[in-house]
């Protein structure tokens, strides 16, 4: 499957905001977007146009699948999805892309960014209610446990992200144990601070 292994930073860049893709880097002086917030590329200091109608309805859909780490077939999936169950199509988008295990990983602070939350879960580090699980997308539902295996609390990736997580804000549809490494789901996650206009995606997707 095609993945972007490009430099991420260039994508903040392109959608004139922090998407946190870099974990520590993002919240030091040494951001790009601080220093060049303006589109990459040769022209990117030239491009004035207003965007209006269609184009801001895709940069927000782009924007999303930036921050989630999903590919465009697996998010048309997700909207999809979310368009056939009863209640409002763009919340419901919202609570599947938070619901994702490696979304769930970065939250609980157990990964500095959501990437590396994936290589965690892919890799066999994470746990849910007990049983590996290796499946970035898979699903949480209100009850799991996710927690670290106990052989790997003591890699350094895990310790440093433990410590660079220590003063951030867990999401209140998650409840954090930091001593045992578990995180545990109280409810259906619930419309936060995202940077994310969801309804621009879903008259998107519906023409």
């Amino acid at each position: 499957m095609a993945r972007y292994k490009g430099p991420v930073c260039r994508l903040c860049r392109r959608e004139g905001m922090k998407l946190f893709l870099k974990g520590a880097k993002c919240f030091s002086d040494k951001c790009p977007i601080e220093k060049r917030n303006f589109a990459p590329g040769q022209h990117g200091k030239d491009r004035k146009a207003k965007v209006v109608g269609y184009g801001l309805q895709l940069r927000e859909k782009q924007k999303a699948k930036r921050i989630y780490f999903t590919q465009e077939g697996q998010f048309r999936n997700y909207f999809e999805k979310a368009s056939r169950t009863p209640g409002v199509t763009g919340y419901l988008l919202l609570q599947q892309l938070e619901r994702r295990l490696d979304n769930v990983v970065y939250r609980l602070g157990f990964a500095v960014a959501r990437r590396q939350a994936r290589q965690f879960v892919r890799h066999g580090h994470i746990h849910v209610n007990g049983r590996k699980v290796n499946i970035p997308s898979f699903e949480v539902r209100a009850g799991d446990v996710v927690t670290v295996r106990e052989n790997s609390r003591k890699l350094p990736a895990i310790e440093q992200a433990r410590e660079f997580s220590a003063h951030q804000t867990v999401p209140t549809w998650l409840e954090l144990d930091r001593d045992n490494f578990q995180g545990k789901i109280l409810n259906l996650p619930k419309r936060e601070d995202l940077p994310i206009n969801e309804q621009l995606i879903v008259e998107l997707y519906s023409k």
